[in-house]
């Protein structure tokens, strides 16, 4: 396979794409657009409790027919219903149709309540008792690991972030946190430069290296992700990009293809800050405005 096993912290290892379910909604077609995934080549599904799919996940796994070691399923604990950790594993479970996950994730550190260690030592107990292989969190920050890293038995297998080439430099703080302690981050929304942010600078080497090696932008953005040494997170419901997708693995990028688009995101993500700042001053400009406007109207001298 193109895409090769990372291995873990604790032992196990992960397939380092992951086709997600966040963006598919629920019913009967999410069940079909998961078991494509499967049919191509996805051995790695990430779903939630947030997402509220995780059942139809279920079904197109067990509709596969492969053997449960032969797939491996990721979930997040997302507070959903107002459920605790505990209980809130045992509705996965259920939906998921299997008696164990492969990874079970925080989904965000606010649901870290009453606070990180506490929550965490549960997810310690939930791999204890052989519910779940693995346990780690997602959208965590520097600051939210350290205060994890320092309380827990087991440290997490995984951090899932969201990673693209305009926020790259901003994440990588969190990613060699995580490296300190073999925790490996994993990657969402990889395609954003092409999905949400198309027109900046990142296009034009993703132009020159897609013409190169004839392949699509979106292949070349994995391939770009992958080697950051992440797992993958991605989804389409077209079967055509799926297998685009898993072929992805197999581009041979090379160093001055990574840097291109490293250099491209790291302006792009400049831009944006400087659009961001400009807007912010606007905002000021036009609230100190009013405040003059009501004071002069009021009678009120400010200087």
């Amino acid at each position: 396979m193109p895409w090769e096993l990372i291995k873990l912290n604790d032992g196990t290892s992960i397939p380092s794409v992951a086709y997600g379910t966040w963006t598919l909604g629920n019913g009967e077609q999410t069940t079909g657009w998961v078991d494509e995934a499967i049919s191509v080549g996805f051995a790695h599904i990430d779903t939630a409790q947030a997402y509220r799919n995780e059942e139809e996940a279920g079904k197109a796994i067990r509709e596969s027919g492969l053997a449960r070691e032969d797939i491996y399923i990721t979930t997040k604990f997302s507070g959903r219903d107002g459920l605790g950790i505990e209980e809130s594993i045992q509705n996965s479970l259920k939906f998921l149709g299997v008696k164990y996950v492969d990874l079970y994730l925080i989904h965000h550190p606010r649901l870290a309540t009453p606070d990180i260690p506490t929550a965490w030592a549960k997810m310690e107990k939930l791999k204890a008792d052989g519910l779940v292989k693995s346990i780690g969190v997602s959208n965590f920050e520097v600051a939210d690991l350290q205060i994890l890293v320092s309380s827990a038995k087991v440290y997490p297998a995984a951090n899932q972030i969201m990673l693209h080439a305009y926020n790259f430099e901003q994440q990588l703080p969190i990613i060699e946190f995580g490296n300190k302690f073999g925790i490996v981050s994993e990657g969402y929304s990889p395609l954003i430069p092409l999905t949400h942010m198309s027109g900046g600078p990142v296009d034009k080497p993703l132009k020159a290296i897609s013409d190169r090696l004839n392949a699509k932008p979106e292949q070349v953005l994995l391939a770009w992700a992958k080697s950051k040494g992440v797992v993958v997170v991605t989804s389409s419901t077209k079967k055509e990009r799926m297998e685009g997708y898993i072929a992805a693995g197999d581009l041979p990028l090379t160093t001055a293809d990574i840097a291109a688009i490293d250099e491209a995101g790291s302006k792009g993500a400049r831009q944006q800050s400087v659009r961001s700042f400009v807007r912010r001053l606007a905002v000021v400009a036009l609230a100190a405005s009013a405040a003059f406007a009501v004071c002069g109207y009021l009678g009120v001298d400010l200087i």
